[in-house]
């Protein structure tokens, strides 16, 4: 079986002056604030949301071995 996807998301812009529409959607993927960054699986769902506020990310395709390896690092930080 082949390894699951996850897509690393990363606000790079402002939710300022954008559309309710996009406020929510980035609430939704979780993102918080200008360089916040979360891994969601890669479904068509998350796709869409993304495509939604493609203005605002950036986004990069990981596999789940990465997605939990940045996952430990980032508690070792806190």
């Amino acid at each position: 079986m082949s390894e699951a996807k996850k897509l690393r998301i990363r606000q790079v812009r402002s939710r300022i002056g954008g559309t309710s529409s996009q406020r929510d959607t980035l609430r939704s993927l979780g993102l918080r604030r200008i360089g916040h960054e979360v891994v969601k699986d890669d479904r068509p769902e998350i796709r869409g949301m993304v495509r939604t506020v493609a203005h605002l990310v950036s986004v990069e395709a990981i596999s789940a071995a990465e997605a939990s390896n940045d996952t430990v690092q980032e508690s070792d930080q806190r």
